[in-house]
């Protein structure tokens, strides 16, 4: 994911009943994977409570693309290293095969929230928990991990 604005845009209000909105691009995925075909894009507000380690591990069965609205959001896709997502940041998961470790609250004290667009092959759930077994199978593809706070 990129915050290359070379994507920058301006938009011009030829009717002048006001200033004009301003537009800035949060992230780019050059070369993201296609969605699945027929899938129903599905957005979805997730709200996390202080210290909620998020969702088990998981896949979904196409991309997915988030914004962190509020608070910071510790995001792990197989074979990438964890990362924090501060409000304000994008993430994308490119779905199928990958697992998707991490979605917590990074936060011990405050509520974060994150909104997330998943394109969702067809009769197929919004997201599949990993059963244990399959994780220990993978576990070789995790990135080594760490924990820290703010």
């Amino acid at each position: 994911m990129s915050t290359d604005h070379a994507h920058a845009h301006h938009l011009e209000n030829p009717d002048k009943s006001g200033p004009p909105p301003k537009l800035d691009v949060v992230a780019t995925v050059p070369g993201a994977p296609p969605a699945p075909e027929g899938a129903e894009a599905m957005t979805i507000l997730v709200t996390l409570p202080p210290n909620s380690p998020g969702a088990p591990p998981h896949r979904h069965s196409g991309p997915a693309f988030g914004y962190v609205v509020k608070g910071a959001v510790n995001f792990e896709l197989e074979g990438e290293p964890v990362r924090v997502v501060r409000a304000g940041e994008a993430f994308w998961e490119p779905g199928g095969d990958v697992i998707h470790y991490q979605d917590g609250n990074h936060l011990a004290d405050e509520e974060s929230a994150f909104v997330v667009t998943m394109f969702c092959a067809p009769g197929q759930p919004m997201l599949t928990v990993v059963s244990p077994e399959e994780l220990e199978a993978r576990r070789d593809r995790r990135a080594p991990r760490t924990r820290s706070r703010p």
